[in-house]
């Protein structure tokens, strides 16, 4: 069985993670909104190496949450910080969706998206995010 400890450090260990994303993906808004041709390679790279990780740490979230709605509410009320970081995770990651999606705009805009990965038309409707993300919790 998973114990709390460990649900909460690994979701600390996601809260990393979502850090070290974001600030990559503001990178990459700062390279495009730069004047000339910016070089992505690097975020390209960073993404190809990092979406691994962030599918397992997603999935390692998934089955934690199942353990810990199943312990004693003694044993949750030891976390008292653990909504409040669960709630930060949620923002980091609405924060990521948020500026990615700018990102992608930008680049559409300079043409550097191939035609077969131009985004969907679901993108372009208001609360598409916002309902997904409702949907993902749900889950």
């Amino acid at each position: 069985m998973i114990t709390a400890e460990k649900i909460f450090a690994e979701l600390n260990q996601h809260a990393g993670l979502c850090q070290e994303l974001l600030g990559t993906v503001e990178r990459e808004g700062q390279a495009l909104r730069a004047v000339g041709n910016p070089s992505l390679f690097e975020f390209y790279q960073f993404r190809k190496n990092h979406l691994p990780k962030l599918n397992a740490s997603l999935e390692s979230l998934r089955e934690n949450r199942v353990q810990w709605q199943k312990l004693t509410r003694e044993e949750r009320s030891k976390y008292p910080e653990f909504q409040a970081l669960l709630r930060r995770t949620q923002e980091l990651t609405m924060k990521i969706i948020l500026l990615d999606r700018e990102n992608e705009q930008s680049l559409l805009r300079r043409g550097l998206v191939p035609a077969r990965e131009l985004p969907s038309v679901n993108q372009q409707r208001p609360n598409f995010v916002a309902d997904l993300y409702r949907r993902q919790i749900k889950a």
